[in-house]
């Protein structure tokens, strides 16, 4: 997770035309890391990136992107100052054209409204979570509900 956190971080840069000085890399990560969701925020809280972050171990990124090291390495490097950077993985995503919702966990679903921003208030029911989803499918993953023949 790491290293494609740090490869996308690296293109925005690039996209940019960032001025790849140590100090701006360490604001843009900053500003990144306030957008991040999830296990992204986590890795950001590690490396001391974000409000929270009991530790600040960002230069250790961000020196070394001002000279273009390769984000591999920077990985490496951060997981010798804190192993749990590494541990860090994706969630596996859900292809929701094929999914069937029902044999889901109701913890599975939350997720799916999280990862969209959306809640689910007064939902009590399994039954309520789906409704949601499938209320909210076309609007945030149009290409799965147009696939899906059971809405």
């Amino acid at each position: 997770m790491c290293v494609s956190f740090l490869d996308k971080f690296y293109q925005s840069l690039k996209d940019s035309d960032s001025s790849f000085k140590s100090a701006d890399i360490e604001k843009a990560l900053t500003k990144s890391c306030n957008e991040a969701k999830g296990k992204e925020n986590r890795f950001c809280y590690y490396i001391g990136a974000t409000s929270d972050a009991a530790t600040k171990i960002i230069n250790e990124v961000s020196k070394p992107l001002s000279y273009h090291a390769p984000v591999e390495k920077i990985c490496e490097k951060l997981k010798k100052k804190d192993s749990q950077i590494c541990e860090l993985k994706y969630d596996k995503q859900l292809d929701l054209s094929t999914v069937d919702l029902k044999k889901l966990k109701v913890k599975d679903l939350k997720k799916i409204l999280e990862e969209w921003g959306e809640s689910c208030k007064g939902c009590a029911e399994k039954s309520d979570f789906i409704r949601k989803i499938t209320e909210l499918m076309p609007q945030y993953a149009p290409a799965a509900a147009n696939a899906r023949t059971d809405l």
